[in-house]
């Protein structure tokens, strides 16, 4: 399974997710703090992020996490 995120803008590093499925935590931990969160910052207020709805991007954790960064989820 890979992850990469995509903007008018620029792109952010491909990411391969290893040893087993995705989860919350690791969804959390290897994807929205080094990838997406440095990312939003670098594009500013107009960062509306998106995603495809899947279990681990809906965990509780995850969605405490993007609104405390204030980022912005595209309903």
């Amino acid at each position: 399974m890979v992850w990469g995120g995509i903007s008018i803008g620029g792109r952010t590093d491909l990411h391969i997710i290893r040893n087993g499925t995705l989860t919350g935590r690791k969804y959390a931990d290897e994807i929205l703090r080094p990838q997406v969160i440095p990312y939003a910052g670098a594009i500013g207020d107009s960062f509306v992020f998106q995603d495809d709805n899947a279990r681990p991007h809906r965990a509780r954790l995850v969605e405490n996490m993007l609104e405390a960064e204030t980022i912005q989820r595209m309903e």
